[in-house]
């Protein structure tokens, strides 16, 4: 995952959903746009959260710089540290929904707080946008009216390395063993359902081998892979599961 593209996209998005905002205030338009951005700069996935983090900053630095904000609207913005702790995110979303002018949307960067703020974002008629991660029933816009799933969701992503395999076995999964090692957290099981429902559609089997965050220790899940043999192993990692895994 190039991690500065998608901070790039993320803050786009927020900017976007600014200029919305701003147009729909035509007749008494705010100075300022508030954007609040919710990081994990500290915790077990800081590695992927600080680029995240910094491209996010640089991008709504950037649009006030070059362009003066968006239709003349500065963005202004403020970090709320939740280490990837849910809880934590939803005390950031609950300190900052109502900041300066009113949050413009969250891009929460976490499956975990997408799922415990959906609901209020529907009181609060705020969007959360998840560009590649959060809730992929979200697609669902008639349901979830407030959320805004760019680039595709995690069921996209399964969706896409399934139509991979069965290329690679023209088309005919059907016999074949296919095997799930995922970070056991709400991230990580969001692929399960659809490659559950692909598996009876298929006739393929799908043996599951859930990962106890953070990931480091994985020796008895891969003892299991090498026993059972599997065709094919789909690795849904994240932080610092994935070189352990790797490894």
């Amino acid at each position: 995952m190039q991690f500065r593209n998608l901070a790039r996209t993320a803050a786009l998005a927020a900017a976007g959903l600014s200029m919305v905002v701003a147009g729909t205030l035509a007749q008494a338009q705010p100075a300022e746009q508030f954007v609040p951005l919710l990081v994990y700069r500290t915790g077990q996935f800081a590695p992927l959260g600080i680029p995240w983090a910094d491209g996010k900053q640089d991008y709504l630095k950037l649009v006030n710089a070059r362009d003066g904000g968006v239709n003349g609207v500065k963005l202004t913005f403020e970090e709320c540290e939740f280490a990837y702790d849910a809880a934590k995110g939803v005390e950031c979303y609950e300190r900052l929904k109502a900041k300066g002018t009113g949050a413009s949307g969250f891009d929460t960067q976490s499956t975990g707080v997408t799922f415990a703020v959906s609901d209020k974002a529907i009181v609060d008629k705020i969007p959360v946008e998840t560009p590649g991660y959060g809730l992929s029933q979200s697609a669902d816009g008639t349901v979830f009216e407030w959320n805004f799933p760019l680039l595709g969701t995690y069921w996209t992503a399964a969706d896409v390395m399934m139509q991979d395999i069965a290329k690679k076995e023209k088309g005919n999964l059907k016999g074949k063993k296919i095997a799930l090692v995922y970070h056991d957290s709400p991230y990580g099981k969001e692929p399960i359902a659809l490659l559950q429902k692909r598996a009876a559609a298929q006739g393929f089997e799908l043996a599951m081998f859930p990962v106890t965050p953070p990931g480091v220790e994985q020796k008895s899940v891969w003892l299991q892979i090498r026993q059972q043999k599997p065709d094919y192993v789909l690795f849904w990692s994240a932080g610092v599961m994935t070189p352990a895994g790797i490894r």
